[in-house]
């Protein structure tokens, strides 16, 4: 039998870090390949870790609750296989922690690992200076305004910061000097995001006393750029007895984060396109069963409208883009997002990639994996990666029309609104008559930082244009 090693696994593009949830397998338990021994939670999606191979675990290098970076050590194993290799060829010696992957954007001079020791605390901050007078109010406000930019990955001691913990720096304003400061309970110092959060509450709380008894970093109030207070300076919602108090799990506390930070970060404009769909609903009618047989998978409406938004956004490649400081980048691969309910009623953006090169099939084979599997929880982190564009279908639940929140860093996202049989003026070469038409609205909101209204109407428009003219004689193929 060998020992070896199990590290925390890559799990997709941008994941530097995962919360382990549960131990699913406990020391001293036997395992068979491919078995699920713990779950883990990234601020994309849950997942599993599985056991490389049949053998039985040791013991556990982490404690439920803790961040772990990609590439670090969280258990032994024992295989049962003679001469089993590391799962890994960096693995760190037993008595020691793998040292955190650093990002290619990290200059040369410290890419390598270097000892890093605990920040020791500062004990006294820079005073501002004795004629410069602030109320409690103004430092309160300058203290938890958001940043500008995020703080460095790596601090004056060489400690890495998360990219969880920069933004949570950011949006609580929160300097690097300040976060240098900061007691970190994770491997080597590190610091996590139970610190952060308690480190902002114990915060929020004496800078919030009316007697200032500490003097204030001069950094930290001309970091302040903007007049917004964090949540801990809000007015708390009052509560009466017959109220239900549910505290929200860890992907809603995220969903939230996301949704504030879209609305902060893009100016939200909205137009919207009312579509005949009706020679796309009859297609569908009368081809899904022979669709179903000849390629084993449901014709929905999703992949047909699909098909029509990589169109349009060929035509209109400024909305398949993101923004980057001063710079706007141009996706050229068309990865497209869809948004799917979950069963506990959170939401998540499984991710089409390369949707403009797959066919309708190819599309409704998509679709129905990504759903399927997002409503059963298997989705991987790497699902839900890479989206340069989103489509939301809120006529699931009966609703005509929404303004949905841009999924950043794109610049668009479009809804989907219910198809409804309405009463419409026909134009024919004899006249104008009323029938009743297949309707559907669509809901475009929009970057107005860098989608102008033409654009972002046109594209909308586009769309509907080709749904209105969708080929009623069309093979299924």
């Amino acid at each position: 039998m060998a020992k070896i090693e199990i590290l925390l696994p890559k799990m997709g593009e941008s994941v530097a870090e995962a919360t382990i949830t549960k131990f699913v397998t406990q020391p001293g338990e036997r395992v068979e390949a491919d078995e699920p021994m713990v779950e883990i939670a990234t601020d994309k999606v849950d997942s599993e870790v599985p056991a490389p191979e049949d053998g039985t675990l040791v013991e556990w290098l982490v404690s439920e609750g803790d961040t772990v970076a990609v590439g670090q050590a969280i258990a032994r194993f024992e295989a049962e296989t003679e001469g089993a290799q590391d799962i890994s060829p960096a693995v760190a010696p037993s008595d020691t922690v793998a040292p955190a992957p650093v990002s290619a954007e990290t200059p040369e001079a410290i890419k390598a690992p270097v000892p890093v020791p605990s920040p020791s605390p500062v004990e006294k901050p820079v005073p501002v200076a004795t004629d410069v007078k602030i109320p409690a109010e103004s430092v309160l406000e300058a203290l938890q305004s958001p940043l500008s930019e995020m703080p460095p990955r790596l601090g004056t001691s060489g400690r890495f910061y998360s990219p969880l913990v920069r933004s949570i720096a950011q949006s609580e304003g929160i300097t690097p000097v300040e976060l240098e400061t900061i007691s970190g309970s994770g491997a080597k110092g590190r610091v996590t995001k139970k610190d952060m959060l308690d480190y902002i509450e114990q915060r929020g709380a004496s800078v919030a006393s009316p007697a200032v008894s500490a003097p204030i970093p001069v950094s930290a109030v001309q970091s302040a750029s903007k007049p917004m207070l964090s949540a801990q300076s809000r007015p708390s919602a009052s509560v009466s007895g017959g109220d239900e108090i549910i505290e929200m799990d860890r992907m809603r506390k995220m969903i939230a984060d996301h949704m504030v930070r879209s609305v902060q970060t893009s100016p939200h404009v909205t137009s919207f396109v009312e579509a005949d769909v009706t020679r796309m609903v009859e297609w569908r009618n009368r081809n899904k069963k022979a669709f179903q047989e000849a390629h084993g998978t449901k014709l929905t409406f999703t992949p047909m409208i699909a098909e029509a938004i990589v169109k349009a956004i060929r035509d209109f490649p400024g909305v398949n883009a993101s923004v980057d400081g001063d710079r706007i980048v141009i996706k050229k691969q068309i990865n497209l997002g869809m948004a799917a309910a979950l069963p506990s009623g959170n939401l998540i953006v499984p991710v089409i990639r390369n949707a403009d090169q797959l066919s309708l099939v190819g599309l409704a084979n998509q679709v129905n994996d990504l759903a399927g599997r997002a409503r059963a929880g298997k989705l991987k982190p790497d699902d839900t990666a890479g989206g340069t564009y989103t489509m939301s279908n809120v006529g699931t639940f009966g609703n005509v029309m929404g303004t949905p929140i841009i999924n950043q860093p794109q610049v668009a996202i479009l809804a989907l609104g219910a198809i409804r049989k309405k009463p419409a003026v026909i134009e024919t070469p004899e006249g104008d008559v009323i029938g009743v038409r297949h309707m559907m609205f669509l809901s475009h909101s929009y970057d107005h930082r860098v989608v102008d209204g033409m654009l972002g109407g046109s594209f909308v428009r586009r769309v509907a244009d080709y749904l209105e003219g969708f080929d009623l004689d069309r093979p299924i193929v």
